[in-house]
Formats: structure tokens, C-alpha cells, sequence
């Protein structure tokens, strides 16, 4: 597939959610922005919710990671599912209650102002780095494959992506995501399963006799239960894993905004726990796919694609479906399932940015009336410029694999927002306000110190996932310490 056949196809498909854009941005308010109007169809969000949530990261990641893991990311996708039944049971009531626009307003009435603008500032630093880091996979596909013909600059590729992203979400905001984010898992799910279809043909199987393969069972080990010291052991990576839904979905503005769109808190839950077991379902196709695209490289001696002059995994699947000669209709197949990954995490990262800096930071609804939408609009721009900034950066920062280098931050940044919900939630005590975001900073120096030990030194247990729950539990034990007598 040539430079200039994927440029179409990108025009083509950002045209179909440039109209999905006209239709429900015709208000262009901030009601609609923030909130869809709270009219939004459960199950239109709960499968929108899945490619969201998969991002171009777990679709391109994800199959590339299976050599060095094999199938052990499916305990963390386990440990996931139980979480999304905590967030449907535990989160989900309480933030209809109190009819939250940003969830972490939560903190303001719970303990005070200080509070909120910490559990704000983590949410804000988790979200920049999550949605860079997928915007980041996604450009450096395309940077590969398509501009590097063209000797565009990556700064450039960068800049068209977000430009993109910010013309179709400028009014609808989150009642266009909630309709955007269906098509784009649609065509997400579409694309792994030709995939997977295609690939098995040139190989001259079915997918039942790929399943039954010798080649399947060199990278199907799910379960790792050998040693409690390893990084991936099935208790760390389960707990891991819940831990991470908690957060990531359940204390995220990104994820909860869309659920706060629902009509009511039992449309909301019943879209959280379908949403919860579709992914699963859907995550493991994917897994096939990177063992399908392993046993078909290493049958036609493909290699792993370079980047900087390093083995870079997460490019192995464009490189078969866009230069291995499997022919067009794998190749768009995959630039449609890519765009939609892209789009699908980023424009509602956009939207939660934009909606938790203007609640959270800028406080826009005291602000008069006349201006809020200017503001709203301008920190829209604002925070697509802050993004093309910090997915620049990775470029020159980040080598090791994006999946892996996306949850292991999230055990940094979420756990402070992670300790403050659950001492909200699980104890009566006030605390002192003002001393909340230094035993949340306390806490993150603490846990980087934890995380940077040496195996050995722990009798050869290695640290992994399970650094979030820590993290966590520290900012929780130092809220205890300021609490009020």
C-alpha cells in the first residue's frame, strides 16, 4: 500500500467523523461538551468504551509484545475485569450522587480544596503521559510507513494528528466522542478479525486448525505461577491489573465522562459490566493475532522492523500487513483498525483534558457566563498543544515497549489518586487539607525509590504492577497522619 493510498484513506475516514462532528456539534455549549446532556444510549457507550479503552496501543503493542510475554498480559486483562465490576458498584454511585461534572470534585466536598486540586493535578499528569504515549505508537506508524516517503518531519506528522483530533471534537466534545468512538471500535474489531482471517489463509490454515497448532503453543502460556518473585506471577499481575482498572477507568475523568453521559446510574452500570467482558473477549483476539503474526514472520523470515537503528516490536504488525504482500484489502483493513485506535483514546483524552482543566483548575463554572465558552474553546487548543509537545519528547526518550512503559507509569501517577479515593470512600475522617498534595508528593518520591531497587537485593522478587496498589497504600497511611482528631 503506497504513501499516497494511505493519505486517502485517512481523508476518507476523518471525513465520515468530520459528519458524525456536524450532527452533534450543532449546539456547540458546554453542556453538551462536558456532559452529552446525560442522554446518551448504555450501550452505544459501553461499546464505544472498547476501543477507547484498547487504544492504538493495544492494538499495535500488544501483538508485538507477544514474544517477549507470550499470553501472561491476559492475567493483568483478567485482574482488569474484576476491577470494571468495582468501578460499576463502588465508584459509578457515588459520582451520580453528588451529580459530578469532574469527578475529582468528589475531593472537594470529601476533605476541601486542596484535595481536589491534587486528585485534578494527578488525573492531569496520568492522562498527558497515557494519551502521549498512544498518540505516540500511532504517529510513529505513520511517520514509517507513510511520511518518511515524503521526508516529512516527525514534529510535522505529530502536529497533523492533533490537528485532526481537535477540528472534530471543537464542539461536540463528549456527545461527539460517545458516537465517533462506536465507529471507530467498530471498525478496531473489524480489522483484528480479517487480520486474523487473512493472515490464517496465506498460511493455508483455519482458525480452528491455527488454534490446534504446535506454532500457537509456543507463545500461548497464559499462566505464570512458577515463582511469586516473578514480575509477571498470576497474583501480581491479576491484583496488577485490577488495580490499574481502578484507576485507569474508575478514578480517570477520561473513562468516568463517559459514563457520567448515561441517562441513569443503572444504564451506567449496565454499560461498565457488558463493556468489561466484551474487552475481554476482544483483548485475546488480539493476543492471537500477535502469535499469528509471529509464526507468520518467522515462516517467511521477516524481521522486526527498525527504529533509530533498534528492533522496535511494535512495528512488526504494520510491517506484514502493509509490506509483506498479503495484498489491499489486509492493508486497509489494518490503516482503518490503526486510525480508529487512534482516534478512539486521543479525541476523548482531548475532551477530559479540555473538561478537567476547566472545571477542575479554571473553576469556569463561577466564571460569568458570557465567557465560558471562550474558555472552554481556548483550553481546548491549549491542551492539544501540550500533547504534540510531551509526544515529541518520547520520540527522544522512550525505548522500551509502549504497553508495558503505559502501565508501569500509571503505577506512579495514578496511586496518589488511588489512596485519596479510597480514604474518602472507606473512612469517615477529615484530613488536613493543606497538607494533602505533600503526602501525595511524598508518596510518588517514595515509590520511585521502592520501584528503582534491585532484585537482588529483594531476594530476587521483581517489582511490577503491583507498585500502584503500594503507591496507593502509602498515600493512604500519610492521609492518616494528617487526618483530623
Amino acid at each position: 500500500m503506497t504513501a499516497t493510498q494511505i493519505l486517502l484513506l485517512i481523508a476518507a475516514y476523518f471525513g465520515m467523523l468530520l459528519v458524525i462532528s456536524y450532527f452533534t456539534g450543532k449546539n456547540d455549549n458546554n453542556e453538551d461538551f462536558f456532559k452529552a446532556g446525560k442522554q446518551s444510549p448504555w450501550y452505544l457507550v459501553a461499546f464505544g468504551m472498547v476501543g477507547a479503552s484498547l487504544s492504538g496501543v493495544t492494538f499495535i503493542s500488544v501483538p508485538g509484545w507477544i514474544e517477549g510475554s507470550q499470553f501472561s498480559y491476559f492475567q493483568v486483562v483478567l485482574g482488569y475485569m474484576f476491577g470494571y465490576f468495582i468501578v460499576a458498584y463502588v465508584l459509578l454511585p457515588i459520582y451520580y450522587k453528588l451529580n459530578v461534572t469532574s469527578i475529582y470534585e468528589y475531593l472537594l466536598q470529601r476533605f476541601g480544596v486542596v484535595s481536589h486540586k491534587t486528585g485534578a493535578f494527578f488525573f492531569f499528569v496520568s492522562r498527558v503521559l497515557g494519551a502521549a504515549f498512544r498518540l505516540f505508537l500511532v504517529a510513529i506508524v505513520l511517520q514509517q510507513f507513510v511520511f518518511n516517503a515524503w521526508h516529512v518531519p516527525f514534529e510535522i506528522t505529530v502536529v497533523i494528528s492533533i490537528l485532526l483530533i481537535w477540528i472534530y471534537t471543537n464542539k461536540g466534545g463528549i456527545k461527539t466522542i460517545v458516537w465517533t468512538d462506536t465507529l471507530q471500535t467498530l471498525f478496531m474489531i473489524l480489522a483484528v478479525v480479517l487480520s486474523i482471517y487473512f493472515i490464517n489463509e496465506s498460511l493455508g490454515w483455519s482458525f480452528g486448525e491455527f488454534l490446534a497448532s504446535n506454532e500457537l503453543k509456543t507463545y500461548s502460556k497464559i499462566f505464570v505461577t512458577d515463582s511469586f518473585l516473578e514480575r509477571s506471577h498470576f497474583v501480581k499481575s491479576f491484583v496488577g491489573g485490577m488495580f490499574i482498572t481502578i484507576c485507569m477507568t474508575g478514578l480517570d475523568q477520561d473513562m468516568m465522562q463517559k459514563n457520567l453521559t448515561c441517562k441513569s446510574l443503572k444504564d451506567a452500570q449496565k454499560n461498565m459490566v457488558s463493556f468489561s467482558i466484551v474487552l475481554v473477549f476482544v483483548t485475546l483476539l488480539f493476543m492471537l493475532l500477535g502469535a499469528l503474526l509471529y509464526i507468520y514472520a518467522n515462516k517467511h523470515n521477516i524481521a522486526i522492523p527498525l527504529m533509530d537503528g533498534k528492533p522496535k516490536t511494535d512495528l512488526l504488525f504494520p510491517e506484514i500487513a502493509l509490506n509483506s504482500g498479503l495484498g489491499i484489502t489486509l492493508a486497509i483493513t489494518f490503516m482503518l483498525g490503526l486510525i480508529a485506535a487512534a482516534y478512539s483514546s486521543a479525541d476523548s483524552a482531548l475532551t477530559s483534558l479540555t473538561t478537567s482543566f476547566c472545571i477542575d483548575f479554571l473553576d469556569i463554572d463561577k466564571k460569568p457566563k458570557a465567557l465560558q465558552k471562550s474558555i472552554r474553546k481556548k483550553a481546548h487548543i491549549g491542551m492539544s498543544i501540550l500533547l504534540i509537545i510531551v509526544i515529541i519528547i518520547f520520540k527522544y526518550v522512550l525505548n522500551s515497549n509502549v504497553i508495558d512503559s503505559l502501565l508501569t507509569v500509571a503505577g506512579y501517577t495514578y496511586g496518589p489518586l488511588l489512596g485519596l479515593f479510597a480514604f474518602g470512600i472507606f473512612t469517615k475522617y477529615k484530613v488536613k487539607d493543606k497538607y494533602v498534595w505533600l503526602v501525595a508528593l511524598c508518596s510518588v518520591i517514595l515509590i520511585t525509590i521502592i520501584g528503582k531497587i534491585p532484585p537482588e537485593r529483594l531476594g530476587g522478587y521483581v517489582l511490577g504492577y503491583e507498585l500502584l496498589p503500594i503507591n496507593g497504600l502509602l498515600t493512604f497511611i500519610g492521609l492518616m497522619l494528617i487526618r483530623k482528631k
